[in-house]
């Protein structure tokens, strides 16, 4: 996914969020990715980076509870809006689990540029969108829509707004909008291949915070700073959007999976939020 805001890099951010001279040694010397939307990633390439960051949690929890709220794989829903799909992971797991069309659509050329190299698929529709509008979209043309780790990497309240309801404006009476981000009620705790926000923190809504993701084989973890929403700005951000059936599933982690070793955090404590509404 790509934010509609991008993202400061985690560098010169203290444990309080204020930026300082000794906290941006500090950061600079432990060898940790930072990243931004635009792309820029240090020395490298953060779309690069992001590919090399293996998201088991999200692959065995977070999505497929979206698509459960979706009913992906009925059906009722053939075209699918993933909005900030960043370089086409969850739209390929789309169209592999249904007969599904997927419209995916994303901010940075970067993004989109992997995704039509590496996941080209006949039933993916990669868009670009300068501006987060989608008028390339008729009113009432998709049949369900989701924005996975799209809300945390926005920083303004109005930019989740104005998604929100370009998002409604698109959907079919009866589709349903899923949104999927790290939990901010779980903020701080380390699982398997993330943590968002320090431990021990209490955020403010809308606040920034350093998150971390885990690299397999030894590789440097990717840092970066996205943004805290409580679950109630969700469901506000949802409701003026016009969307009515509000839903909130925590999923956990239910069966063993070698995949995150034993006695997983994700077992105990629910790593992901998703927030869901339909359109009337």
């Amino acid at each position: 996914m790509t934010p509609r805001t991008t993202p400061r890099p985690a560098d010169g951010i203290d444990a309080s969020g204020a930026t300082s001279e000794a906290a941006s040694e500090a950061a600079s010397g432990a060898s940790e990715a930072s990243f931004d939307a635009s792309g820029a990633s240090g020395a490298s390439d953060v779309f690069e980076d992001l590919e090399s960051y293996d998201d088991v949690p999200e692959r065995l929890i977070g999505y497929p509870a979206v698509f459960h709220a979706l009913g992906i794989g009925s059906c009722a829903v053939r075209t699918v809006l993933d909005y900030g799909c960043g370089p086409g992971k969850v739209a390929t797991r789309v169209v592999e689990a249904s007969d599904a069309r997927v419209v995916a659509v994303d901010l940075a050329p970067r993004a989109l540029e992997i995704a039509r190299e590496r996941r080209p698929h006949p039933r993916i529709e990669y868009r670009a969108t300068d501006d987060g509008g989608l008028g390339f979209l008729a009113d009432g043309s998709v049949d369900a829509a989701m924005a996975c780790f799209v809300f945390t990497g926005t920083g303004e309240i109005e930019d989740l707004h104005d998604l929100a309801a370009e998002t409604h404006r698109v959907l079919r009476p009866g589709g349903r909008f899923a949104v999927l981000d790290a939990n901010p009620r779980t903020t701080g705790i380390r699982f398997s291949t993330f943590r968002s926000g320090e431990p021990g923190r209490v955020y403010t809504k809308g606040e920034r915070r350093r998150s971390r993701l885990e690299r397999p084989d030894g590789a440097a973890p990717l840092e970066r700073v996205d943004h805290h929403w409580p679950c109630q700005t969700y469901l506000d951000v949802l409701g003026k959007a016009g969307f009515t059936d509000l839903d909130v599933h925590e999923p956990v982690l239910t069966h063993a999976s070698a995949l995150l070793g034993p006695d997983p955090a994700e077992a105990g404590h629910p790593p992901f939020l998703v927030v869901s509404g339909v359109r009337r």
